[in-house]
């Protein structure tokens, strides 16, 4: 207890306690729709019984939210479950401590523990990270365990060691196959490689180590689900890279998110200063700002002008350099890391909630460059960063964006008023939304299904994967129902939500729900509103939807409703005519544009009903674009980032006459619109 060591662990717990804390109950968006899910398909089979439950991310690896699933079902509290999470999270406080020992440009004991400190400091005040403290979110601890193998690395170029290095490989392995976004921070690694203060043929051997241990790590961790997958859908990844596998149930698709990349060199240049401002849609769908990225970036160009005006002047020619040692090489090495990190990180997907583990090291070289930058006047350095972090404290409390506020009651992770009939016959549960309800699944009646038909990825009934899904709902059958947020009254509604789009979308299975046999779930203390992508949604006005727009609940409850499903002999001949000429005008909207259409060929929603009208849509999860056919005109949207639609021309003329589109990206923003013939 006496060492500065066990003081910093015990201040980085206490500081992460109190963070989840104040920021309330976690109910966020991919808490609800996949996490609980994952780690409860993790320990029971449910490939025969589910299909696309929560979406694509019904099939990731989900063997990293086991932890939380068993935390969930263990009955503890909601608050004991996020502290328990909370101080699991805390770790990465301490690998930034351990890293910046490790490549501290001072000797002297004390004066090494403030430089930690001062990178701890800096690494917290992240609005990401803070976000996520406490939370099912595993980003976190997933960049806890890249932390830990570039630490290893750092100290395998102080002291080259092949023990570090396999270590580290295994590290990144295994992470890459529980998350594959961290695949970036595993070859990113290799830079380090390159200041190993040894020969080019031990360096070579090192090289060859550390990649082996990485495939190694990968496949161990990640065989036991890619055999599911293969077996299920013949691709080891799936619906991953089916571009290469062609699993028949997918699209062809890369299935990259392209929100957050940079269109441009310039734009990529840009980013460090884009990330500083208290504006969305930068690194995240939130305001975030982070000054680290643009004061790492002033203060590296200033070490190098300083440098480049005392070889041109002659000053220090002959001095032996600080990155000479092994210290300074850590450094240097742990720079150069970061760097290829960033490149590949803003080209692969920009986003800063996998960052968070190369965040920290930015904290790290930021306090190890103003060291070095100010070392004959540390006065002026520690001035210097008091101001740098009061200045991102400022960012912190004016300008970032925090999970809505559920306060804690005492009461369990998720709080459910479930009729009995649904937890003892099992049922097929067919949900519709982009959020998913599959959260409900482990609460359920053993041996109940789930499939969410208007997740990212929109269901049919066409092709294999409507195939399987009309295998399985004849499995069911007759004990099919379907599952939906109810709107209306607040718990207090009879019949079916949303009836008119509800029953065109079970009529392209030949089905119907029926009104006389519905039941309501509460769910308690959910105060963040279900979303959807739909016309309610979008800025459209439509009047004859505007009685189901998605608001937030006025109450802490919210409530779902589930009706049980029947087949439907009906024709819907103006549906599926309507949906035929549509279908139509996408396909040939998408061939005039493919780069903003991503993937190509969803499924058509339809809304409105034979009174009013028909509403058609498709939504591209990759570009996260939409377009509707809206009173006969093709519009296209933009739902995440917002913005007036734009008019891509009569429906009839798509059908016909396919105009010319000029399209693409610019500033970040997607845009297309007709270009006119010229006389």
């Amino acid at each position: 207890m006496r060492s500065a060591r066990f003081w910093v662990y015990f201040a980085s717990s206490v500081l992460a306690l109190a963070t989840s804390y104040l920021l309330g109950k976690d109910v966020m968006w991919d808490t609800l729709a996949y996490h609980l899910y994952a780690g409860f398909s993790a320990l029971h089979d449910r490939f025969d019984q589910d299909y696309f439950a929560a979406g694509t991310q019904s099939y990731f690896n989900p063997y990293i939210y086991v932890p939380y699933y068993l935390l969930a079902r263990s009955g503890l509290s909601a608050l004991g479950v996020s502290s328990v999470l909370a101080l699991a999270q805390s770790g990465i406080l301490w690998l930034t401590y351990e890293l910046a020992l490790g490549v501290s440009p001072v000797e002297r004991r004390s004066a090494r523990t403030a430089f930690a400190i001062c990178a701890v400091a800096l690494a917290f005040a992240n609005p990401i990270l803070i976000n996520q403290i406490g939370t099912s979110y595993v980003d976190i601890l997933t960049a806890e365990v890249v932390l830990a193998a570039w630490l290893l690395l750092v100290r395998a170029v102080r002291t080259p060691s092949m023990a570090l290095i396999v270590g580290a490989g295994l590290l990144l392995g295994a992470v890459s196959a529980l998350k594959l976004t961290n695949s970036v921070h595993a070859v990113a690694a290799c830079a380090l490689l390159l200041f190993l203060p040894v020969g080019y043929g031990k360096r070579a051997r090192y090289a060859a180590a550390f990649g082996a241990a990485g495939a190694v790590g990968f496949l161990i961790v990640m065989t036991p689900w890619s055999l599911h997958l293969e077996r299920h859908f013949g691709s080891p990844l799936f619906p991953l890279f089916n571009k290469l596998f062609r699993s028949p149930q997918f699209p062809a698709a890369t299935l990259q998110d392209h929100r957050f990349i940079p269109d441009s060199l310039a734009d990529a240049l840009r980013r460090p200063f884009v990330i500083a401002a208290p504006v969305t849609m930068t690194d995240d769908e939130f305001a975030v700002p982070d000054l680290r990225y643009a004061i790492l970036l002033v203060l590296a160009v200033g070490v190098l002008l300083r440098w480049v005006w005392r070889r041109c002047t002659g000053r220090n020619r002959s001095a032996v350099s600080p990155y000479n040692n092994p210290v300074g090489r850590a450094f240097a090495a742990l720079g150069c890391g970061f760097l290829l990190d960033w490149v590949l990180w803003l080209a692969a997907s920009g986003s800063g909630r996998y960052f968070i583990a190369m965040a920290c090291i930015a904290a790290v070289l930021g306090v190890g460059l103003i060291f070095r930058l100010f070392a004959a006047r540390p006065k002026v350095g520690a001035y210097l960063f008091a101001a740098l972090l009061a200045a991102q404290v400022f960012e912190l409390c004016a300008g970032a964006t925090y999970r809505a506020y559920v306060p804690w009651d005492g009461g369990p992770p998720f709080e459910f008023s479930i009729p009995k009939k649904l937890t003892t016959q099992p049922y097929l549960y067919l949900t519709l939304g982009e959020e998913s309800i599959s959260f409900l699944a482990p609460f359920m009646a053993p041996g109940s299904g789930f499939t969410d038909l208007e997740g990212d990825y929109v269901l049919g009934p066409i092709g294999p994967s409507g195939a399987h899904l009309k295998s399985l709902i004849g499995r069911y059958a007759p004990h099919v129902r379907i599952l939906v947020l109810d709107s209306r009254l607040r718990g207090h509604g009879v019949g079916v939500p949303d009836a008119a789009h509800v029953e065109d979308t079970l009529a392209h299975f030949g089905l119907r729900a029926v009104s006389n046999d519905c039941l309501a779930i509460t769910i308690k203390d959910v105060r963040q509103p279900f979303i959807r992508v739909s016309p309610s949604s979008l800025p459209i006005h439509l009047p004859q939807l505007a009685g189901e727009k998605i608001k937030v609940p006025v109450s802490p409850d919210t409530y779902l409703m589930t009706c049980g499903v029947v087949p439907d002999g009906g024709p819907h001949t103006a549906l599926f005519s309507g949906e035929q000429r549509a279908n139509l005008a996408f396909d040939r909207l998408e061939d005039a544009c493919p780069q903003l259409f991503l993937p190509r060929r969803p499924v058509t929603q339809d809304y409105g009903d034979e009174r009013t009208g028909y509403y058609w849509m498709r939504t591209y999860d990759d570009t996260g674009l939409a377009v509707m056919i809206v009173h006969g005109a093709v519009k296209l949207f933009d739902p995440v980032r917002g913005g007036s639609p734009t008019n891509l021309g009569p429906e009839t003329q798509w059908e016909t006459a396919p105009p010319r589109l000029a399209c693409g990206r610019h500033n970040e923003l997607y845009y297309a619109k007709v270009i006119l013939p010229t006389r």
